[in-house]
């Protein structure tokens, strides 16, 4: 059918349709949420012995380390020596933007380490080799074949369909598949969301090897069956003929991470145990659930850093967040990197970091996005201060302590996790060159920071926030709020869609005065809050994308409207033996349980005004917005939505060195190739499900393929599937 543009086509729609079972009755956020104020921790602290798995004496940002004359057997838990990062962390004071800085002979250390460096296999030209393209999760790609001239030409270069999919209604749940293919060693590397290893010749998408774990295939942590991919490393030298010189990593819901040569798909015997490492040896407080390992580990030199996902909202006591260094041949632990306070994880959990993460080589620094501890929505009983929890937090790669870290939410209770691996650049300003980070946020904030000291290029203000209603909540009293550059998200929600008032006869005005809102960061509430943003963001998991040449800074951002509800624990449990469950959340040991909805009217149709998703441009070298467009487009049985009215999004954007922009993220199931001077679309091609990924940039063999993993994900659309799909131009 074609396109119909008009609003009676959408009534239609929602009339015909069961428009619930599309996002807007199913937004829901990917992992966990963090808490705390902007603070200061500086590491530099004297080695302290403990004993095995004992966690005495640790301080945030403290990190375990394994004792290299005493190396722990795979398999076995860790007896450690730790280096504590000391100092106590301090409130930032409104007006003041302080951060975590290290000690200066650690500084020293670290700079005269001549370790410091990009692998050589990954600074190749012309790969694809990480998750976000390179170790600074840039997106960008040298490739410059496709032109904006002649993009339009682009045509399908090669399909392959894994086999891996499910849509819910036999015996596995739902799959959700946002993997980013791999171009390294001269291959197309895959994971799947029943956790196999795909490798694919790069230029026809013929299968080389695969291999399979036999994976347990339940939604031990998630509604879903996600992967988000595989990891590659690569020894410096490799040695001709001998195994596992080269491997390719890829994780499970259950814990479990599996190391396989690169060449040929075979376990690698000294990883782990013949291949295979138990994660959960390490899970060792608060254990509600296995430390699912859906996101790839982040690789330098050799060594793999390796977050977590858990069970969103279900405890108030869960497992507190960790990140492990391992051994890239064997598994062995190197260090742990721990989020919570000793006390912080006595009562609570979580701060984990279960997205991408980005490294510096020539600093040896790693940067973890850190989410919210958990309760998610409520902090009564977390009232300490958690300097680490939903922040963007700066450690040294080889010692696991914390150099700086800078708190996004203060005492955060609405998930609004620090999502997205930062995004390094050289930004140019003021006639200096600034070592700089990009942290995109669910609250659409831009947080440009000095990625050396965290300190802020853009001012970041203290402002005043609504005081909580719940009984036994204390709301921080400010927030960190970015002016510059502008946010995705507007600082107002949009108010009420006339169009969807009208159908619900005035439904959506009558429950909007029902409801609390008092602007940015108003508490969830006993009789509803409307939180815009919520959860869903703002800017998901996949972060931004950047030119290093020019300093254009490229994002796509969803506007979502939520009502978050706190419901008193005896009305919950009596809820729940009623049989009502659709959006309930138990936050299981505190006083209150949790209801989320997304507000829509009884037609399943948005009750805020659109766009519902936008991409836009930034000038990193001034903070100024170059342009903002609607993004994607709404579609439901053949209807088509206006282009102005856009789609929430999921995925990231790519850019190349022509001045190309390609992305999928959206509801419509379309790849798109967009100008990055106007944001103006220059291609698209449909394909069989929401391509919730990064796209694979690469050159091979003279000639330069686009590759997207077209899996889907129920958030968007209830529609899945296996595809991966190259593009290229013509021959």
């Amino acid at each position: 059918m074609t396109k119909q543009r008009v609003a009676l086509a959408f009534t239609a729609c929602l009339l015909i349709s069961a428009a619930p079972s599309c996002f807007w009755a199913q937004a829901r956020a990917g992992g966990q949420g963090a808490s705390t104020g902007a603070s200061s921790v500086q590491p530099g602290g004297q080695p302290q012995g403990i004993g095995s798995g004992s966690q005495q004496d640790r301080r945030p940002g403290q990190a375990t380390r394994t004792g290299a004359n005493n190396p722990p057997p795979n398999g076995q838990p860790a007896t450690t020596t730790t280096t504590t990062a000391t100092g106590q962390a301090s409130d930032a004071q409104p007006g003041q933007g302080s951060s975590e800085r290290e000690g200066p002979s650690e500084a020293s250390d670290r700079a005269g380490a001549s370790k410091h460096r990009p692998d050589s296999w990954m600074s190749a030209p012309n790969t694809w080799a990480t998750f976000n393209g390179d170790l600074k999760a840039q997106k960008f790609s040298s490739a410059d074949q496709i032109t904006r001239d002649n993009v339009k030409n682009l045509h399908k270069a090669w399909e392959y369909h894994t086999g891996d999919v499910s849509d819910g209604s036999g015996d596995k749940p739902m799959t959700v598949w946002s993997a980013t293919p791999l171009f390294v060693n001269d291959t197309l590397y895959l994971g799947t969301p029943f956790y196999k290893i795909i490798a694919l010749d790069p230029g026809t998408g013929k299968q080389k090897w695969k291999f399979d774990p036999h994976a347990v295939l339940k939604a031990l942590t998630q509604p879903d069956l996600k992967n988000r991919g595989v990891a590659y490393w690569q020894a410096e030298n490799p040695q001709a003929g001998v195994a596992c010189q080269k491997m390719v990593y890829i994780g499970t819901m259950d814990a479990k991470l599996y190391g396989v040569d690169a060449d040929t798909g075979k376990p690698c015997q000294d990883f782990g145990q013949h291949g295979m490492l138990d994660v959960n040896q390490w899970n060792t407080a608060n254990a509600k659930w296995p430390l699912s390992l859906l996101q790839p580990p982040t690789v330098y030199h050799d060594t793999l850093f390796l977050g977590w996902a858990g069970k969103d909202w279900a405890y108030e006591q869960a497992p507190p967040g960790t990140v492990f260094a391992l051994d890239a041949r064997t598994g062995k632990l190197k260090w742990t990197f721990h989020a919570l306070t000793d006390e912080a994880a006595q009562h609570s959990g979580t701060s984990n970091v279960w997205a991408s993460m980005s490294i510096d080589p020539d600093r040896g620094l790693l940067y973890v996005p850190v989410s919210s501890p958990s309760p998610n929505f409520y902090g009564g009983d977390r009232k300490e201060k958690i300097p680490l929890a939903t922040s963007v937090t700066a450690l040294d790669a080889n010692t696991g302590h914390v150099v700086w870290s800078r708190q996004l939410v203060h005492h955060d209770i609405w998930d609004l996790d620090a999502n997205a691996a930062p995004t390094l650049i050289d930004v140019e300003k003021d006639g200096k060159t600034i070592p700089a980070l990009v942290e995109t946020t669910k609250q659409g904030f831009l947080f440009v920071l000095n990625r050396e000291t965290g300190e802020p290029i853009y001012p970041i203000e203290e402002r005043p926030a609504p005081k909580s209603d719940v009984p036994g909540e204390e709301a921080s009293p400010t927030q960190p709020y970015v002016a510059t550059p502008t946010p995705t998200i507007p600082d107002e929600w949009p108010g009420v869609f006339p169009l969807a008032d009208w159908i619900s006869l005035g439904g959506c005005s009558r429950q909007a005065k029902k409801f609390r809102y008092d602007g940015r960061f108003t508490p969830p509430s006993l009789q509803g809050t409307i939180t815009y943003p919520p959860t869903t963001g703002g800017t998901e998991w996949g972060g931004g994308a950047v030119d290093p040449r020019t300093g254009v800074f490229v994002v796509n951002s969803s506007r979502v409207v939520q009502i978050y509800r706190l419901i008193k624990r005896q009305h919950y449990q009596q809820q729940a033996q009623n049989g009502e469950s659709s959006g309930y959340y138990a936050q299981e040991g505190a006083p209150y349980g949790f209801q989320l909805e997304t507000f829509l009217n009884w037609a399943g149709m948005p009750c805020w005004k659109p766009p519902y998703g936008t991409i836009a441009a930034y000038d990193l070298k001034t903070g100024k917005r170059l342009w903002n467009e609607p993004f994607g487009e709404v579609q439901k049985y053949g209807f088509y939505m206006p282009d102005s009215w856009g789609s929430v999004s999921i995925g990231a954007p790519v850019i190349t060195q022509s001045g190309l922009i390609f992305i999928g993220a959206s509801m419509d199931s379309r790849v798109r190739a967009l100008d990055l001077k106007s944001g103006a679309t220059l291609w698209s091609s449909l394909v069989d499900a929401p391509a919730v990924s990064m796209p694979a940039i690469y050159n091979y063999r003279g000639t330069e393929y686009v590759t997207f993993a077209a899996g889907g994900n129920s958030i968007l659309l209830p529609k899945v599937s296996d595809q991966v799909i190259s593009f290229a131009l013509p021959h």
